[in-house]
């Protein structure tokens, strides 16, 4: 059985890979929105792939089936309320401006970052109670550099605990097969972020050292607190890896496809939904045999 300094270890590589996905800012801080919605795409298929495989399959072998329908629908609870409460930056792509950045012509747009849904005192402002939006200031830097580092942490919190979890059921290989899957993952999904990121005020430098440890840092302890929990707690890997699954599974449709089939191109990122599933599917059987 692997170590607790293993388990950490893997799942900080793992979270690591995000950081790949924001070095293209600089190259560019533009993208089409049809680059934009496949790579979501991509993301939300292998985490998908990732959740299915490698959490739910494994839970009910372990397990009952009443015991992972309920670890999925507490994790799916447990994401939307951390959604909600949590100050964060919805990150989105859109067409549109106000004036804050110069408009684009053509299939080229500009990546805004939607208003958050609460201060990072945790009160509502007056604009979020009028519905109005709330464009923060670029020169903001810590400020943004929270709201978009809570925003990606809410997306890899779920992953490190689905690692712990597989390695602290003593399903190395399953463990192993997850780990690399969501390091695929979070490469799309770091330059999905870290594009509009940029966008907030934030320097390039900056952006990928954000970007990077939002996954470097929540997604070893969450792993560290998945693995601490299953070892110690006798018989939790049912009720754990249904719990990881339900997060995975609640950020995929409540934010990944949403933001994914806004702007005319959901067709593509159908398509690459399936590829990322199908490369789950692949990383699973070649890793988890």
């Amino acid at each position: 059985m692997s170590t607790l300094g293993e388990v950490v270890m893997i799942a900080a590589l793992a979270g690591a890979a995000t950081g790949l996905g924001a070095l293209p800012v600089y190259v560019t801080e533009r993208i089409s929105h049809r680059f934009y919605d496949a790579a979501l795409g991509l993301a939300a298929g292998i985490m998908f792939g990732a959740a299915v495989f490698a959490l739910v399959v494994p839970g009910l072998e372990f397990g009952s089936l009443w015991e992972v329908v309920a670890g999925v629908l507490l994790g799916s609870v447990f994401l939307l309320a951390a959604n909600r409460l949590i100050p964060h930056i919805h990150l989105l792509i859109t067409g549109e401006t106000d004036g804050t950045y110069p408009p684009i012509s053509g299939s080229e747009v500009e990546l805004e970052a939607a208003p958050p849904s609460s201060s990072p005192s945790g009160e509502g402002t007056d604009a979020d109670a009028r519905g109005e939006d709330v464009v923060p200031a670029p020169d903001d830097d810590l400020r943004q550099a929270i709201l978009v580092g809570s925003a990606i942490t809410i997306h890899n919190v779920p992953e490190g605990l689905a690692i712990g979890i597989a390695f602290a059921g003593g399903l190395e290989s399953v463990g192993i097969a997850l780990a690399v899957a969501i390091a695929v993952q979070n490469v799309p999904d770091g330059f999905a972020m870290a594009i509009p990121a940029s966008q907030t005020g934030l320097s390039k430098p900056k952006t990928i050292l954000y970007t990077t440890l939002s996954g470097a840092v929540p997604e070893p302890i969450a792993a560290a607190i998945g693995f601490a929990l299953v070892a110690v707690v006798t018989g939790l890997f049912p009720v754990a890896a249904g719990f990881a699954a339900g997060t995975m599974l609640a950020v995929i449709f409540r934010e990944m496809i949403p933001a994914s089939h806004g702007h005319g191109y959901a067709d593509e990122a159908t398509l690459t939904f399936v590829v990322g599933f199908v490369v789950m599917v692949v990383v699973d059987v070649g890793l988890a045999v």
